[in-house]
């Protein structure tokens, strides 16, 4: 068995049809996006900094405060298998990396957290920079000969080489280990940082292979003028686009995830605690 996975319950009619509409996975993106004030999270990640020495960034917030969000409403965290929706019982979070590349081209990379729902916010960003460190580093075995496989295949059979893979890997959930595939390599949600490359933002394209239903983007953190008080003050703002695949979740499902995500990021204290573990605090709806 690859993954731990349990059918969801039966679906409605509008996901029925929505299952039955549309084939590819790159047919039903649908896009939203979220306005959060950024001030109480950018003075949580100094006074973190501060008191601990650890690097915690915006991105290691957006991740955090995801898995914690599919921990909570668990009809997110779900896959296409067998043109139906499965829940997942791990919540795994993917973030792509920018890997320096032997001839100084870069290329685009993953690392992936399993169980990060599990893992206080400090945890969680140590374990997420090791795994970054041995991808930008190409220490990271199955990664590296996952690629060296890749350049052997001729491009015009490369689509077929990933719906195969994904066939198998998702489909019929078989474990690959055993001739060097990684397990779950993608997990539930990915996180890529568009404010790392200066966009304020972007929606970002499902990976049809990879089967992440859920995509996050945060942007630039920014300066704007807000209203506070009945007068406007310049603030702090980050717009964080989401992905996902309307086949599989809801707009209501999404739009709980992203208000959770917010609300963790406009009050980082609220959501974990002095010494970076989670705190499950009050639902938010």
């Amino acid at each position: 068995m690859h993954l731990d996975l349990q059918p969801t319950p039966p679906p409605g009619a509008f996901r029925k049809l929505a299952l039955g509409t549309w084939r590819s996975p790159g047919d039903p993106s649908a896009y939203a996006a979220v306005e959060v004030r950024m001030e109480r999270a950018l003075a949580f990640l100094e006074a973190h900094r501060a008191r601990t020495g650890q690097r915690l960034t915006v991105t290691h917030l957006v991740a955090k405060a995801a898995a914690d969000a599919l921990c909570r409403h668990p009809e997110a965290n779900v896959l296409l298998r067998w043109n139906r929706p499965w829940r997942r019982k791990d919540v795994g979070v993917c973030v792509l990396v920018v890997q320096p590349g032997e001839s100084g081209r870069a290329d685009l990379t993953t690392a992936t957290v399993h169980r990060a729902d599990a893992l206080s916010l400090t945890s969680f960003a140590e374990t997420m920079a090791s795994r970054i460190d041995a991808v930008r580093a190409r220490r990271d075995a199955v990664i590296e000969r996952g690629k060296r496989r890749s350049y052997r295949i001729p491009g015009f059979l490369m689509g077929l080489a990933l719906r195969l893979l994904s066939f198998v890997w998702f489909t019929l959930n078989v474990d690959l280990r055993w001739v060097g595939m990684p397990w779950d390599p993608f997990g539930s949600v990915a996180v890529t940082s568009l404010g790392s490359l200066g966009l304020e933002r972007g929606f970002v394209a499902l990976v049809p292979y990879t089967r992440v239903p859920l995509l996050l983007a945060p942007g630039a953190v920014r300066t704007e003028p807000v209203l506070e008080a009945g007068a406007l003050v310049p603030g702090k703002v980050m717009t964080l686009t989401c992905t996902w695949d309307a086949r599989l979740i809801g707009v209501e499902d999404v739009a709980r995830v992203l208000r959770h995500i917010g609300a963790a990021l406009e009050d980082p204290e609220r959501a974990w605690d002095a010494a970076g573990g989670a705190v499950s605090g009050p639902e938010v709806e």
